[in-house]
């Protein structure tokens, strides 16, 4: 069957009249072929159409697309990749959704990607490296174009895994010299110091944190001691929060402090959601900041310019992360060099006025 001068004149019958017409059994997976029948095509010219279009007469790839449309017929893309082509899909891996600090990431990730016509398979982790692994092996089975991962920290297992694909990977929201191929983020090691090196110029000396127990929140409270010790201060107390944190959370790590008998005259907390749940539970009690209470947050979350009083934190810009990531992505698969493997988004302290 050869490719028709136009589109055939009975796809809009089809598209009207479908099943009428016989064309597909009620209820049955549409098939290639019946998208050639529809465009008047053959089916290979149909997998040529979806998988290599700059190999087709434009019309016909045009009536392909009207009958992948009409039809609503799902190319097989892993078929496609198992061949050679593109599937156009790219992995992302993430902790979790439901903490906004990692949003504003993967929603510029996504864009990025959709306007070079790719898709964004999400999964989400939680906080543990088993949980990644069973991830990393179900989306590798699908063959994607590329890999985004959380972080530096991942299984053995899970790291030979993603090298053996040959696929490109980019690290976010952390810092390595050594990557699996790419990382774009921050030094959690300086926020930490930056954080600690914030309250001690503010005169606070009785500093108790409120932190997560997750591996780059550990890293920050780690920093933050180690900057504190070197100036000669103790942590006056350190609690560990369960991720996600929650503003419940923060009310109670400060009520816990502060029922132990801790004197405390500043806190630094692991997260903004925590420092808000510090704040609240400070302001019930009749604690004034930042003058009884210094307090400080992490990731500059929409509400902390909000609060009362306004949070100061650390401003990380989560839309350069995705936009970055995508971009390093895109150029690896085209087949380029990145102008950077290594890419320090940095952060700053905002000041305002809890602190």
């Amino acid at each position: 069957m050869k490719p028709t001068e136009s589109p055939p004149p009975f796809i809009e019958e089809f598209a009207t009249h479908g099943e009428s017409l016989g064309a597909l059994p009620n209820r049955m997976a549409v098939t290639l072929k019946d998208v050639a029948r529809v465009a008047g095509v053959s089916p290979i010219t149909v997998s040529r159409a979806i998988h290599k279009p700059e190999l087709v007469k434009p019309h016909t790839v045009e009536a392909v697309q009207r009958a992948v449309r009409i039809t609503g017929y799902i190319p097989n893309q892993l078929a496609g990749a198992l061949t050679g082509s593109k599937t156009r899909l790219i992995a992302a891996i993430v902790p979790q959704i439901s903490n906004s600090i990692f949003v504003e990431t993967i929603q510029a990730l996504s864009d990025r990607l959709w306007q070079a016509n790719y898709q964004l398979l999400l999964g989400l982790s939680g906080y543990y490296n088993a949980r990644e692994e069973e991830l990393i092996s179900a989306i590798l089975s699908r063959r994607p174009d590329g890999i985004v991962l959380t972080g530096i920290r991942h299984a053995p297992e899970t790291r030979q895994k993603i090298i053996s694909t040959g696929a490109p990977v980019v690290e976010i929201w952390d810092q390595s010299l050594s990557p699996i191929d790419m990382v774009v983020g921050f030094s959690h090691e300086k926020v930490g110091e930056a954080m600690a090196t914030h309250l001690l110029e503010r005169g606070y000396r009785k500093i108790a944190m409120l932190w997560l127990d997750d591996d780059r929140s550990t890293r920050r409270r780690q920093a933050f001691t180690e900057t504190l010790q070197r100036h000669g201060v103790a942590p006056v107390a350190s609690i560990l929060s369960a991720s996600p944190a929650t503003l419940q959370h923060g009310r109670e790590g400060l009520a816990t402090l502060i029922e132990q008998g801790h004197a405390l005259d500043a806190i630094a907390c692991g997260s903004d959601p925590l420092a808000h749940g510090v704040l609240t539970e400070a302001l019930a009690r009749g604690l004034r900041i930042p003058q009884q209470l210094g307090v400080i947050g992490f990731g500059d979350f929409d509400f902390a310019a909000h609060t009362y009083p306004a949070l100061t934190t650390v401003k990380v810009d989560r839309q350069a992360i995705g936009e970055l990531a995508a971009e390093a992505l895109l150029q690896r698969i085209a087949g380029q060099e990145p102008a950077q493997r290594i890419v320090d988004v940095g952060f700053r302290i905002v000041v305002r006025e809890s602190s």
